[in-house]
């Protein structure tokens, strides 16, 4: 699908704010939530080769875009690659029953305190359009105590981002799922509050008119 140009501006509004630009330094872990985009694990494999943390934690069993797609769990996958880069199976912990990043969360702290890791700051990294949701969801679903969080993700522009195994089209009907859940989710006690400009959500309405609308929820009445 070719996309106009002002569809393509009213996304690059969403995506912007869906990332949060957290400025990164060491920290006790740094925790890869799964998807279906392995560059997220390239991203935590560089950080931890960058000396940001002494362990790596992979978080994901199988999703909605990953089941029937992955042959393996996705914290599997992900371990692997960052394998690949040079990070040692001694440094890696694997978390692979997960389904949602409320699980990553949940599963992932459970896992750090059975291996006993000290916890008082955390990276988390995500796909780019997942930064804000991620850490709004962390806020409210930690279940330890409060640890200092950051978020990253893959270092790339929209388009960049976008390929032919994940599309511009795909990514935009995600992203509009994506803020549609952080603007309701608080309410129902499954994320921390996030201010939404004006702009950020007509820029929502205008893409909701254009018919993105595969990953919304079903609206009341």
């Amino acid at each position: 699908m070719i996309l106009d140009q002002e569809t393509i501006e009213l996304s690059r509004r969403i995506w912007a704010y869906h990332q949060l630009h957290h400025n990164l330094h060491p920290a006790d872990a740094i925790l890869v939530l799964g998807s279906h985009d392995t560059r997220v694990a390239e991203r935590g494999a560089e950080l931890w080769l960058q000396g940001y943390a002494p362990w790596l934690v992979f978080s994901g069993g199988f999703g909605r875009l990953t089941e029937g797609n992955f042959a393996e769990a996705e914290a599997e996958i992900f371990a692997k690659i960052a394998q690949d880069r040079g990070v040692p199976l001694t440094q890696i912990l694997i978390e692979n029953q997960s389904s949602n990043t409320g699980e990553n969360i949940t599963y992932s702290y459970q896992l750090l305190q059975e291996r006993n890791v000290p916890l008082q700051s955390l990276i988390l990294v995500q796909k780019p359009y997942m930064e804000r949701r991620t850490y709004a969801t962390f806020l409210k679903q930690w279940p330890g105590p409060e640890v200092e969080i950051m978020v990253t993700s893959p270092q790339l522009s929209l388009v960049n981002y976008c390929n032919e195994e994940i599309p511009m089209e795909q990514v935009i009907h995600i992203m509009l799922g994506d803020l549609q859940r952080i603007k309701l989710y608080p309410a129902l006690g499954f994320q921390a509050y996030q201010e939404i400009p004006a702009d950020v959500w007509d820029a929502f309405e205008q893409l909701k008119q254009k018919g993105f609308t595969d990953h919304l929820l079903p609206e009341e009445g």
